[in-house]
């Protein structure tokens, strides 16, 4: 188990994945925390998973699991902690998310005139952590600083 946990820390040298993890996590930690915490315009934890349970049907667990992940994993991609697992795990929220937004067509609703927003950025988010998840968390992150002082 612990040679898996180390594998999937590997990354290599690569500078180009700092610019995916930052811009990913710039956007999507204030989503997160407005679903956890009712900051910078969000509902909070309690309305939030009202309203995912109650009018989006969705289980309470994986609605708890989702709120979980867009927050804390958002944080591990910001400093490129197990970058490559928590990668993978916004990939598949995001995957989901945009599901949800089919019916609304693929552009996000910047006017104001449609019900709800497209699914437009839910693809650009899906291929930011599909190309980390192959990347890895490149030379300016914990993972590669891990890997760094394990190999001495």
């Amino acid at each position: 188990m612990k040679t898996l946990f180390k594998k999937l820390m590997l990354t290599d040298e690569n500078k180009a994945s700092i610019f995916l993890r930052l811009s990913f996590a710039i956007m999507m930690i204030p989503h997160g925390a407005g679903k956890l915490f009712g900051i910078w315009g969000g509902h909070g934890f309690t309305n939030t998973m009202h309203h995912f349970t109650e009018n989006m049907g969705i289980p309470y667990l994986f609605a708890f699991i989702a709120i979980l992940i867009e927050f804390f994993s958002a944080i591990f991609i910001l400093i490129g902690f197990q970058t490559r697992i928590n990668a993978l795990l916004l990939a598949s929220l995001m995957s989901v998310a945009g599901a949800f937004h089919l019916k609304n067509g693929f552009f996000m609703n910047w006017f104001g005139q449609k019900s709800g927003e497209g699914f437009e950025f839910h693809i650009l988010a899906i291929g930011m952590m599909l190309a980390l998840a192959i990347l890895g968390g490149g030379k300016y992150s914990l993972d590669n600083k891990i890997n760094t002082k394990d190999n001495r």
